[in-house]
């Protein structure tokens, strides 16, 4: 079976525009995460859609789903975890209680403030994790990376040419990355920036599928009022 999994366990401290969450800020006449979910309910080969929520905002999600979207045993929401991670574990969990647990059960997992994913990034994803197991979205470094190692002065500029930015979706064989994760020490927990790195960890190959630009993650408030012009809504000064 196949799974999408929108990662909304966050509270965006970061924008700093409001007291709620920034996936449930408007871009234009709607709330973020709800672009973002039906991007993903356009997608025919989902068994089941989860949204992995903060809590405290279970409630407020589950009323703007009945809201815009109506009732449907498609859409599940579950708790989010302390981090990225624990709430992907936390909809596995469900999953398998669920659903019971599968060696080819497929997980789709994308960041709620990613709006503007494309159905081809969702279909190239399934394609490519029931292939090859562990699947990232990509976008060509288009500027110069420039690394230091003290914050002051550069110690290195690789090849543009070898560098990618991450994106989401990143797409995986459940028990794969379950078992990955399980070997990991504690130490090596607290280094993860995502789910793919629990596979560059352990040294497992990541497919890489074509992102693109436009596949912007809302973080801080120019990137808020950048989506704002895409969907044609009200720029916030």
């Amino acid at each position: 079976m196949i799974f999408g999994a929108i990662l909304a366990g966050g509270t965006g401290s970061r924008m700093n525009i409001s007291d709620m969450p920034k996936q449930f800020l408007n871009l234009g006449d709607k709330p973020i995460i709800l672009h973002t979910l039906e991007k993903f309910l356009t997608c025919p080969r989902f068994d089941c859609i989860y949204v992995g929520v903060h809590p405290d905002w279970l409630t407020h999600m589950r009323d703007l789903v009945a809201k815009h979207i109506g009732q449907t045993d498609k859409i599940k929401l579950v708790p989010g975890g302390s981090d990225r991670n624990s709430t992907i574990f936390n909809i596995i969990d469900d999953i398998e209680t669920v659903f019971g647990a599968s060696d080819e059960h497929i997980i789709v997992t994308h960041d709620a403030v990613r709006p503007f994913v494309t159905l081809k990034m969702i279909e190239e994803n399934i394609d490519a994790a029931l292939q090859h197991g562990a699947v990232d979205t990509v976008a060509p470094a288009v500027d110069t990376i420039v690394c230091s190692t003290d914050g002051k002065q550069i110690s290195s500029i690789p090849d543009r040419s070898t560098m990618y930015q991450g994106q989401t979706p990143q797409s995986f064989n459940i028990n794969l990355l379950k078992s990955l994760f399980a070997d990991l020490s504690e130490t090596e927990k607290q280094t993860l920036t995502d789910a793919c790195k629990i596979c560059v960890v352990r040294n497992h190959p990541v497919y890489m599928v074509e992102g693109n630009s436009a596949n912007l993650k809302i973080t801080t408030i120019s990137d808020y009022k950048i989506a704002q012009a895409m969907v044609g809504g009200k720029v916030i000064d």
